[in-house]
């Protein structure tokens, strides 16, 4: 890594860099890596990419588990990256520390909450990057940077010593370049074992009309590929009531918890926000109760009827976000419209709380677009396994 290049793309939090040698052996070693700035380092501060925050806060007193079990397996941290404020936003953008570059696609956003990890890794920097997913904060990135990434079960990977936006919806995810490095990562962070073989193949009919046509048109490719895998994709329709009622429901019990998680801070401290983190702060201390009720009850139902589709290894096939990054220009309305159509998709595993890796797949107007790939909880390593596969048959498209 060069400070020039590091400096031009601009993921790094400001300030003197972590530079933490990995265990001399493990399965690992010899590679380098970044953690988002909501992972405590033990002795190094935690700004969660807010000044008030970092004002508020002392030093970590203890290392994230999942960031000790990294330097354990031999790799070497080699960063804290940027976050978007309190890890609320889907662009990447940071008033405060700025906004990192999209090596990929320069002219526009590299997506978030987990901006500065997945630019980190898209711009060669490091190896892999921790990033963590609450609405798709690992997915998005992944999809605008051209990366490989992923969502675990819910719960799969610990997440004592992150900061919480909501806790029921929070995972802890990583980014990498080639499907090989994003699976050795899993074998250190992953629990043993796991259901086997994936199958059917089923193709979401809401996920792929949600998309823009180019999108869909540029990751038909991957999709025969992946039946040559796993044989012809079944069309099935999961979300009968609309991705627009997923994305409201799981917009009402996100910000139901987000406000129990940090309301009392943000009431006590009064931050000062960038433009649009406020106001999303704001709706969420506004939320009604009956709506986030309503939305907690309707995760209960989907997660059932996701978990039950699912439950015998079916894997459901779809593009991760609809379109490519929205440009740097791009207007606030334009930006929450990109936002409400890609957490409509995203909200497939987060209201269920399913395992989900998106790989990079084609581009649009020559920028990355993703496919993901989503199964039952606990069958990480195998959706691991079949991402790896997948990205050897089609070759490189991102």
């Amino acid at each position: 890594m060069t400070d020039t290049l590091a400096d031009e793309v601009g993921a790094f939090v400001p300030g003197p860099r972590l530079d933490i040698p990995g265990a001399a052996d493990g399965p690992l070693a010899g590679l380098d890596f970044a953690a988002k700035d909501l992972f405590d380092v033990a002795g190094h501060p935690t700004t969660y990419g807010n000044p008030d925050w970092a004002r508020t806060h002392p030093p970590a007193g203890g290392t994230a588990p999942c960031v000790s079990a990294l330097l354990q397996a031999g790799a070497r941290l080699r960063g804290k990256t940027k976050t978007v404020e309190l890890a609320y936003g889907l662009t990447g953008e940071n008033v405060w520390h700025g906004t990192p570059l999209n090596p990929a696609a320069p002219g526009r956003f590299p997506g978030g909450s987990s901006c500065g990890s997945a630019a980190a890794v898209a711009a060669g920097l490091v190896d892999f990057a921790l990033g963590s997913d609450t609405a798709g904060s690992v997915r998005v990135p992944a999809s605008y940077c051209g990366l490989y990434g992923i969502r675990p079960s819910w719960g799969a990977v610990s997440l004592a010593g992150a900061r919480g936006l909501a806790p029921s919806f929070d995972t802890a995810g990583w980014f990498a370049r080639d499907a090989g490095t994003l699976a050795r990562v899993g074998e250190a962070l992953l629990p043993e074992g796991g259901p086997g073989a994936l199958g059917p193949l089923l193709r979401p009919a809401s996920a792929w009309t949600n998309a823009l046509p180019e999108t869909a048109e540029a990751l038909a490719p991957a999709l025969r590929a992946l039946e040559r895998l796993l044989g012809p994709a079944l069309p099935v329709e999961v979300a009968p009531e609309g991705l627009p009622t997923l994305y409201e429901h799981a917009r009402c019990a996100i910000a139901e918890e987000v406000w129990a998680t940090l309301g009392d801070w943000i009431e006590a401290t009064r931050p000062a926000f960038g433009p649009g983190v406020a106001e999303r702060f704001a709706a969420a201390r506004a939320m009604d109760p009956a709506d986030a009720a309503a939305g907690r009850a309707f995760r209960r139902a989907f997660a059932a009827r996701m978990r039950a589709l699912l439950a015998g290894g079916a894997v459901l096939a779809f593009p991760t976000a609809p379109g490519p990054a929205p440009l740097l220009s791009a207007t606030p309305a334009e930006q929450n419209a990109a936002r409400e159509n890609t957490m409509g998709v995203t909200a497939l595993s987060g209201l269920a709380g399913l395992c989900e890796v998106t790989l990079p797949a084609g581009r649009v107007e020559g920028a990355p677009v993703g496919l993901s790939l989503l199964a039952a909880p606990g069958r990480d390593r195998v959706v691991l396994t079949l991402a790896a596969a997948l990205a050897k048959e089609i070759g490189p498209r991102a």
